[in-house]
């Protein structure tokens, strides 16, 4: 049986999953993940390398960095995420640059017990000052431990090419004419956005469209806005792609906030 358990608080989403034969499709978040594998093993591709966290490992997901997911076995898996937009991390390091986890998975004690304790605040609908308290105890363990290094740039056209998928999401993005822009050929744009992001220029844009619709969804509590705003055909469609990425429905999704 697949259970996933969504809740917000303090700005920050809290996740509980719990997977026997669910697979996720390579998708992104535009948010720091971070999170505890707490029964069994989880298995992902990330940037062309298997990753596997044993129970108690640590996994840290950069921002937009690609990644699928599933249990590596059959006696399935549990575990927990924390979801924190860049802008309050960097607010709360208080660095100006983004910063990265150069390292996928860690196996460290302190980290995993305050995710842990700030992911069961949340779950558990703890008071948000609580809730604050304990993602700066994180944060403070993740910057002592020096797990996280200054970003690398993206490249220039890369940049450019993400704000022209960005500007529509009513729309499927026209290849030929951003590679034009871009003064490439293309098929030279698809082989150099994928080889900078891990994933496909349209597979970004759908994941911008999904990620779009699911804040549409927490501010509004409108899932047919949703579906309008990001350009889905309908409902199902939406359905269908939400599903893919964060293990339940939009509207499943939608039920679990208040």
């Amino acid at each position: 049986m697949n259970r996933f358990i969504y809740k917000k608080s303090a700005g920050i989403t809290a996740l509980s999953a719990s997977i026997t034969d669910f697979t996720y499709k390579k998708h992104s978040h535009q948010e720091y993940a971070i999170g505890v594998t707490v029964r069994g093993i989880q298995e992902y591709n990330l940037e062309g390398s298997l990753q596997l966290s044993y129970q108690n490992g640590v996994m840290l997901f950069n921002p937009e960095q690609a990644h699928d997911g599933m249990a590596h076995d059959k006696t399935g898996l549990d575990y927990v995420m924390l979801y924190i937009e860049p802008q309050l991390l960097l607010e709360i390091i208080e660095k100006k640059d983004t910063v990265r986890f150069s390292n996928p998975i860690i196996y460290n004690d302190r980290i995993e017990q305050r995710i842990l304790s700030l992911s069961h605040a949340i779950l558990s609908e703890k008071d948000e000052a609580l809730c604050s308290e304990l993602l700066l105890s994180l944060t403070d363990s993740l910057i002592q431990t020096k797990f996280s290094t200054d970003d690398k740039k993206d490249n220039a056209l890369i940049c450019k090419a993400k704000d022209m998928l960005h500007t529509n999401l009513e729309k499927v993005p026209k290849l030929d004419e951003i590679s034009n822009e871009l003064h490439l050929s293309k098929f030279q744009f698809i082989r150099l956005f994928k080889s900078h992001t891990g994933i496909s220029p349209y597979q970004y844009f759908l994941n911008c469209k999904i990620e779009r619709a699911k804040q549409l969804i927490e501010k509004s509590r409108d899932i047919y806005s949703a579906v309008a705003a990001c350009g889905f055909v309908d409902l199902t469609h939406l359905n269908k792609h939400f599903k893919s990425v964060y293990g339940t429905t939009a509207f499943e999704y939608m039920s679990q906030f208040k």
